[in-house]
């Protein structure tokens, strides 16, 4: 199977407008995740879709594709399904989101591996156990839930499982983990195609996760395990934060 990364990358954004091309360590933000996937082994090739041409030109300056896109898309989602549309030579669509510069390349060859394998999920996306009891809570911490097949159950904002007697729970199994969802998605082109013209469904729009309307379609949605999550960008405090990293590594080399 032919499968190809595509990064959705809009100028505008409430928490941090224009982050897209913030470079206070030399490069674009959307150069540093454009090249995170570029160190993939499975895509046979990376594009960056934006509404923006400075987008396109700073990912074009750095060597990169870049595929202007409708400024109408609503979603991610709705621009990597535009890319799709123009690119039928690819079977699997891996959708990147351009905040994500620290992101390991191997979990978009674990997500691509995972519909490879298994001819009965349309989509793949991956999880972390939760290690801070703190995110738990949290709602911008999305958790998910998934079966011994490894195939989702639920998508939350709000704490899942609900452990409802904590005091006696783990006295006759194992304690029950907690996963937070990694927001990296593989889609089969052609369910991708059919998701971007479905309406937003009921659960979708009660918690504002996309991935729901995937599982109120009635298809599986694989869950592949990962150690960890590099941290997104969603501040001005993310992206300080990335910077400083950034620079500790470049002294330590």
């Amino acid at each position: 199977m032919k499968s190809c990364v595509v990064i959705p990358a809009r100028f505008a954004s409430t928490r941090l407008p224009g982050k897209m091309l913030l470079a206070e360590t030399g490069r674009p933000l959307v150069q540093h995740t454009y090249e995170a996937a570029c160190g993939a082994a499975k895509p046979s090739a990376v594009f960056v879709a934006t509404d923006h041409p400075e987008i396109r030109q700073a990912v074009e300056a750095a060597g990169g594709t870049a595929v202007e896109t409708s400024p109408d898309c609503a979603s991610g989602t709705d621009r990597v399904a535009e890319v799709a549309r123009q690119r039928p030579e690819f079977d699997i669509v891996v959708n990147l989101q351009g905040d994500e510069p620290e992101l390991d390349p191997a979990a978009i060859d674990q997500v691509i591996a995972l519909l490879e394998r298994r001819p009965d999920a349309a989509m793949a996306t991956l999880a972390t156990p939760i290690l801070d009891p703190r995110r738990v809570a949290d709602p911008s911490n999305v958790k998910v839930v998934f079966d011994a097949a490894g195939r989702a159950l639920y998508f939350s904002r709000s704490p899942i499982p609900y452990i409802r007697d904590t005091l006696r729970h783990g006295l006759s199994g194992a304690p029950i983990k907690r996963f937070q969802h990694i927001g990296l998605y593989a889609y089969r082109r052609e369910f991708l195609l059919k998701l971007a013209a479905m309406p937003p469904s009921p659960l979708e729009q009660a918690e504002k996760l996309e991935q729901l309307r995937v599982l109120e379609a009635g298809e599986a949605i694989l869950v592949g395990q990962v150690a960890s999550a590099a941290p997104g960008i969603d501040t001005p405090a993310d992206y300080q934060a990335f910077v400083d990293r950034w620079r500790s590594l470049r002294r330590a080399a």
